[in-house]
């Protein structure tokens, strides 16, 4: 009876057409059940009981803190919005690809390029992160270039299977406009094939697991490109079910450089075990925004970005360029919208950690030095 007492009194206040088309695509937009999942995560490493786990032990949420995170939904949802206007550059694109440069969309979604190549990562084109076109966390800055106007893609990858990382309309967009195929972590092929991904464009890995470009036949150059899933501490879910697909961080190792894309994750001593085993990386792009004392497991603050950046750089604090990532696009936490990278700077300062902060639709060319530009002071 409580639930019809709800859905009636929003039917009277909102009106049954809007609660339509907030609707409209949920769905689909949910992914697949565990039913479609289970049969492809089975012998993962960490799946065991129909769920993934962390390798350290890990908390979505502290316990007893479940009292103050409803006050503070009450009291502090808009401590990360922005008092200015963000700005957005339109992305200036080369013909051929850099040795090493990146164009950062917002969020974590950034385009890289890595010895001659182009890599995507969690691709996020769509106004909400959410199931609903109506209902969810909103970006607060524009989108800086149209899906249509990306240049050739060699690969995409995505680190898991948050909204606010795999986009449903985005993923099928992509699919449509592009050939490169889609790396992702064990389980998130059942999403893809739900929405219609062929299956030859899905490259599903555990932790661990490796392809070249030319394991897929995507080039006959001798400047091959191995992509390899590593270990990530977070979790998944696009529903109620949570960890029925994996989540993953990505490391780009080509010929002449490397780039490790952190995706979304909390410190854990596993930067260290890929420095070491596949770096050290010249360029880390790490998030640092959406962190709260009551969720310290899963999402690091931006002093732990920086020392994730030194341990996978195999304890060179000064080696390789780190740039932000998972701050400024969505408010998705209760911190100020530019708290992040003020901490970031500073507790890089303070270890000789070179780091670059690009506006959204800013390109940075790494092998040029870039400038260091506090953009994000005129706007909060």
């Amino acid at each position: 009876m409580a639930i019809r007492s709800v859905v009636a009194a929003l039917t009277s206040v909102l009106g049954i057409g809007w609660m339509v088309r907030a609707a409209r695509g949920v769905p689909s937009a949910l992914g697949a059940p565990i039913s479609a999942i289970a049969p492809y995560a089975a012998g993962a490493t960490t799946y065991r009981d129909r769920r993934f786990h962390n390798s350290e032990p890990s908390s979505q949420i502290v316990a007893g803190s479940a009292g103050s995170l409803a006050l503070s939904l009450l009291t502090r949802r808009t401590v990360g919005r922005p008092r200015g206007t963000i700005p957005v550059r339109t992305p200036r694109v080369p013909r051929s690809a850099a040795d090493l440069a990146l164009t950062w969309y917002g969020h974590a979604t950034t385009l890289i390029e890595v010895d001659g190549y182009r890599i995507l990562t969690d691709p996020v084109w769509s106004e909400r992160v959410s199931p609903s076109p109506l209902i969810g966390p909103a970006r607060m800055h524009r989108v800086p270039q149209p899906l249509s106007d990306l240049p050739v893609l060699d690969a995409v990858i995505i680190s898991h299977d948050h909204y606010d990382h795999l986009d449903r309309d985005t993923v099928c967009e992509l699919v449509a406009r592009q050939r490169a195929p889609l790396l992702v972590p064990i389980g998130i092929g059942a999403h893809l094939r739900r929405w219609g991904v062929p299956q030859d464009r899905i490259i599903e890995l555990d932790w661990g697991g490796s392809v070249s470009l030319s394991d897929l036949g995507l080039t006959s150059s001798n400047r091959d490109l191995a992509i390899t899933c590593t270990e990530a501490r977070h979790f998944s879910g696009r529903g109620l079910q949570r960890n029925t697909t994996l989540w993953a961080s990505w490391s780009i190792v080509g010929p002449t450089h490397r780039v490790y894309f952190g995706g979304d994750t909390g410190y854990t001593k596993a930067f260290a075990d890929v420095g070491a085993a596949l770096g050290p990386f010249d360029l880390t792009l790490l998030p640092i925004g959406a962190y709260d004392e009551r969720w310290p497991d899963v999402h690091m603050n931006p002093e732990e970005a920086v020392r994730a950046h030194a341990d996978l750089c195999v304890g060179d604090s000064g080696h390789g360029l780190l740039a932000p990532i998972h701050w400024a696009t969505f408010n998705l936490a209760f911190h100020r919208w530019s708290e992040p990278v003020e901490r970031m700077t500073t507790a890089a300062r303070a270890v000789g950690t070179t780091v670059a902060v690009p506006m959204p639709g800013q390109r940075v060319d790494v092998m040029a030095a870039p400038a260091d530009q506090a953009w994000w002071e005129s706007v909060d």
